[in-house]
């Protein structure tokens, strides 16, 4: 434990973490600190094409395999019933309508792309390899547990339908488009194709998300500024609790799969985190009653900032202790 615990304090002291916690604590303190919002979106556009991109080289350098095929399946089936899982949990722990309770279990069945590249940047730093499809795998998850979410919403008085606008939302999401385009550019040009563009895709990759994650810390600060009064302690327990019980099914899901250690932190990774792009954006369409204050709030408040500067620092550790690796 003291050896888990010393790797989390260690992992924790780097410049993306800590370019997080200034962008927070810049943000509580009412400092007039911002970043313009296309500067914003256009690091975000980089980030995801960077990783996208990196993931086809590296399935395209590597090969496809059996393990490509069942790792999909299994993102897809812990994006499906994470869902039910946060559902149960939020029944028990909060006092939420079932709309917004089955609102907020979408976001944490879904994944967070910042959060992924934040793993994949940490795995980077410690040296440790992992599987390049992980990239497809986090595509994958994107939608899935909106369906959740809907029909968990549909077993109520709702009445919630999808409908050709909610089909739309999910599967032309700017994100997931990115990602999914930049990860098969990334596969047909393969490594020759990196080193064309290899000092725009690796070198500046780690200063640009440095930079991309003081604009998020800004934006969770001021969510967790301008939210607290819908935050309950049941709540805020929750998006703590959460993501450490989507790791652990990550966990059995990656050791299952016989993935590297790499592998596993990501897929860890990928079922404790929570989106606030993706989902808030098919959430608008699909149940437009539930309450952006909660949902967002806690997708990006609480446990945004969980997963960065204590979840990944933890699932490394934890991966690394049951694959040995």
């Amino acid at each position: 434990m003291d050896d888990i615990l010393s790797l989390a304090a260690n992992n924790l002291v780097s410049p993306i973490i800590l370019s997080f916690a200034l962008g927070v604590l810049a943000a509580l303190a009412r400092s007039d600190l911002s970043i313009p919002e296309a500067v914003a979106k256009g690091m975000s556009i980089y980030l995801l094409f960077a990783i996208g991109f990196k993931g086809g080289v590296s399935v395209a350098d590597h090969g496809i395999d059996g393990t490509l095929g069942l790792s999909l399946l299994a993102g897809i089936i812990l994006s499906f019933a994470l869902p039910l899982i946060a559902f149960g949990l939020l029944q028990f722990m909060s006092k939420l309508s079932r709309l917004d309770a089955a609102a907020v279990a979408a976001h944490y069945g879904s994944i967070s792309i910042v959060t992924f590249v934040a793993a994949t940047s940490v795995l980077e730093s410690s040296g440790i390899a992992s599987e390049g499809h992980m990239v497809a795998v986090a595509a994958a998850m994107e939608a899935p547990a909106i369906l959740s979410a809907l029909w968990l919403v549909s077993r109520g008085s709702s009445g919630q339908r999808m409908d050709n606008d909610l089909m739309r939302e999910i599967l032309l999401n700017g994100s997931i488009v990115l990602l999914i385009g930049a990860f098969f550019i990334g596969w047909a040009t393969g490594p020759a194709g990196l080193a064309e563009i290899e000092s725009f895709i690796v070198a500046p990759f780690k200063g640009v998300l440095c930079l991309f994650l003081l604009d998020m810390g800004l934006v969770a600060g001021r969510g967790l500024r301008e939210g607290g009064g819908v935050m309950r302690p049941g709540l805020l327990a929750f998006g703590v609790l959460m993501p450490v019980i989507g790791s652990v099914f990550g966990l059995g899901a990656g050791l299952l799969l016989g993935l590297s250690t790499g592998g596993v932190v990501l897929m860890m990774v990928l079922s404790a985190s929570a989106s606030y792009i993706a989902v808030p954006a098919a959430m608008r369409v699909a149940l437009p009653e539930a309450k952006p204050s909660i949902y967002l709030t806690l997708s990006l408040g609480v446990t945004f900032p969980f997963n960065l500067t204590i979840g990944i620092p933890l699932y490394l550790a934890v991966a690394q202790f049951a694959t040995g690796g």
